[in-house]
């Protein structure tokens, strides 16, 4: 496979027997004719088909390719020209990308032109750490249709990135990282919970009002401590323990509140996340605040929060205490 940004070489088939037969009624002209079902028809010439809906598709125009490998469409890669900004030539296709750039970026090199309506536009390597930056911070958004993305590096409005394969641009270790934060985020949002035992992280969704949760033999935990370590679930003390498993009810292991408070790594931790964080006012996450004003974002859920008065940020604490 690559390992940069590529051109890509556009390929046309008969949606119904996939075969390249088809003759289009005309050409592409847009990024929607090629990405959209239905935009484009024509008369397939296969013995016996009937189909006549034209199927588009990417190959990397870097290296021979086989039937079956295809690359992935990166609408919002264009090359550094702006006379080149044609029908002719915003078809690109990537695997994964290079590492970096000199610092004169030169008009062959191609950029990223974010899809906003002032069409802002970021060379490669300048998303690349953007993307960065903003992962590092727990700042992707997550959206209902989209997914995990970013809008345009300007802020403006409506310029969310649609086709996520764009990330790739991070490389295999950071878009690896974006991966596993998009599900945990998409988890926590829909109430589920990640195990805390060493090495697993596996995501658990528990039914409305069970207090306890196997997740595996060997890292069986109570689903309430889980809750209460990760600093969401509802607020309170957990209830009382349970009588201990016997052999007909081996499938839990319950955990007293005095022996999880006289682990001495539970109780350092807790008391470490009591001094240097604050809890999210909308969904309790931890917030750890490094400076700068009162403002606060929440990383889980991205609610604006005053960090001196717990509330939603509003006039009265910019007024009154935004930079304390």
């Amino acid at each position: 496979s690559c390992t940069s940004v590529q051109p890509g070489k556009l390929r046309v088939r008969c949606k119904t027997c996939r075969n390249t037969t088809l003759t289009l009624n005309r050409g592409p002209s847009c990024w929607d004719d090629v990405l959209l079902r239905g935009r484009i028809h024509g008369v397939c010439q296969s013995d016996g088909c009937q189909g006549n809906e034209a199927e588009f598709y990417m190959k990397c125009a870097s290296h021979p390719t086989s039937d079956d490998d295809l690359s992935v469409a990166l609408d919002l890669i264009m090359t550094n020209i702006r006379s080149d900004f044609s029908a002719s030539s915003w078809l690109r296709a990537a695997s994964q990308l290079i590492q970096s750039e000199p610092r004169g970026y030169p008009s062959s090199r191609p950029v990223l032109v974010f899809p906003c309506s002032e069409r802002h536009v970021i060379c490669l390597p300048c998303f690349r750490g953007y993307c960065e930056v903003r992962l590092r911070e727990g700042q992707f958004v997550l959206h209902a249709e989209v997914g995990y993305t970013l809008p345009c590096a300007a802020g403006c409005a409506d310029s969310l990135i649609k086709e996520l394969h764009h990330f790739r641009i991070l490389g295999e270790e950071q878009y690896g990282r974006y991966l596993q934060f998009g599900a945990e985020r998409c988890l926590l949002l829909i109430g589920g919970l990640m195990c805390p035992s060493a090495g697993c992280g596996a995501g658990l969704v528990p039914p409305p009002g069970i207090k306890r949760l196997q997740c595996d033999p060997s890292a069986r935990l109570r689903i309430h401590l889980l809750q209460r370590l990760q600093g969401g679930g509802p607020r309170g003390a957990c209830p009382p323990t349970q009588a201990p498993p016997t052999a007909a009810d081996p499938q839990v292991f319950s955990v007293g509140e005095g022996a999880s408070q006289r682990g001495r790594w539970e109780l350092a931790s807790l008391q470490l996340l009591k001094e240097t964080t604050r809890p999210c006012p909308q969904c309790c996450a931890p917030v750890e605040r490094d400076g700068g004003c009162m403002h606060m974002s929440c990383p889980l859920c991205s609610a604006d929060w005053c960090w001196i008065c717990r509330v939603s940020w509003n006039n009265d604490c910019m007024g009154n205490h935004w930079f304390g």
